[in-house]
């Protein structure tokens, strides 16, 4: 099992979510739930589609962390 990390991001009237280390692997949703819900449905798709063309499926690299500023 492999764990991607996800960047979600809000904006003025949804969610957005993507996948830095599957290029083009991006999903919305009208909240946090539902975009969640969505990016693992786009990632599963995302992987099948790479699969189905004969590429290779990239290993997770990116790491996230959060900086707190006072």
């Amino acid at each position: 099992m492999k764990k991607y990390a996800v960047v979600y991001e809000k904006a003025s009237s949804n969610w957005a979510a993507y996948v830095p280390d599957l290029p083009g692997c991006i999903s919305t949703g009208m909240t946090r739930s539902e975009v969640a819900q969505n990016i693992r449905e786009a990632i599963e798709f995302h992987i099948e589609g790479l699969l189905e063309d004969a590429q290779p499926i990239p290993e997770p690299s990116s790491e996230v962390d959060l900086v707190e500023i006072a």
